[in-house]
Formats: structure tokens, sequence, C-alpha cells
């Protein structure tokens, strides 16, 4: 239940074209405290509550709880979240032993692509794709809790 991961801006969009899989994806917040963060996500058919507590100092590891929930609860908990519900389309790109989940936000924050790695140690060795910009992994900013409530437009380009 640990989750450790590395998030990148993305530089170009070749990563549609490699692509094995992409969905669209709804959530939302009931809570975006920075100690304990419970969203509510609709990816394509199925209905999710993950509750994700503090980043460690370098933002790659923190606590995740996930459960799948019927559509009915999912729906209904949307309804209740706090203001600022995060659309995006997810684009899933295998990457040498790892699957590179790429998030082209829309709404509120399109224009916005960030790329997340998921890893089994902190450690880990990334083959990283040509099109892996910045790496932002600690940036509250770019946390989907944080843009629900300070979205991609609102920034000063």
């Amino acid at each position: 239940m640990i989750e450790i991961e590395r998030k990148y801006l993305v530089t170009s969009n070749a990563y549609r074209t490699e692509a094995f899989s992409n969905e669209e994806i709804i959530q939302g917040f009931l809570s975006t405290h920075p100690e304990r963060t419970v969203r509510v996500r609709l990816s394509g058919p199925k209905g999710f509550i993950t509750v994700k507590g503090k980043t460690d100092p370098d933002g790659t590891t923190r606590f995740e709880w996930e459960r799948e929930i019927s559509l009915e609860e999912t729906k209904g908990l949307l309804e209740i979240c706090e203001k600022g519900v995060i659309h995006k389309q997810r684009y899933l790109v295998k990457s040498g032993s790892h699957v590179v989940e790429v998030d082209e936000f829309l709404a509120q924050n399109k224009g916005l692509v960030i790329a997340e790695i998921e890893l089994k140690d902190a450690d880990e060795t990334i083959l990283k794709p040509g099109w892996l910009g910045k790496e932002v992994t600690g940036d509250p900013k770019y946390y989907n809790s944080q843009l629900s409530k300070n979205p991609y437009s609102s920034w000063k380009k």
C-alpha cells in the first residue's frame, strides 16, 4: 500500500502513437488536506475511491489505499466532492519494464500534460521516452488535488 512514483512534464504528443490504451478519467476530491487526500475517480467504466497519505520529503513515496466501488456510488460521491473536478485523457505507454501513464488534462487544466511512472523502489532505473521533459516529482502544484483548486488555466505563463 505504498505508492512510489515519479512525475514529468511531457514535451510532445508522440506518446499518443506509442500508447497501447487510453481512457477518459473524471475525478473529484472529498478531501484535499495534504496529510490525507481522498479521491473519487470514474476511470472508463469503473469507479474507485482512493486515500493517499502525506508525501515523503522528496515527493516520490506515500501511503495509498484504493478500492473499486460501484458506478452509482462513484457518481453520488462525485456530486459531493470539493469544487474543481478534474477531467483528463490517460494514455498508457510501455517503456522498458514500466508503464508510463500520460495524463492529457482537459477543461480548466487544458494544455497540461504530465507523465507518471510507478516504481517498485525509489532508486529504480527508468528508461525515459524521448518526450519526457522536466521532472516535477514532489512539486505540489502538479498534484491533481492542487490542480482541482488551482487549475493550470489560472497559472501565469
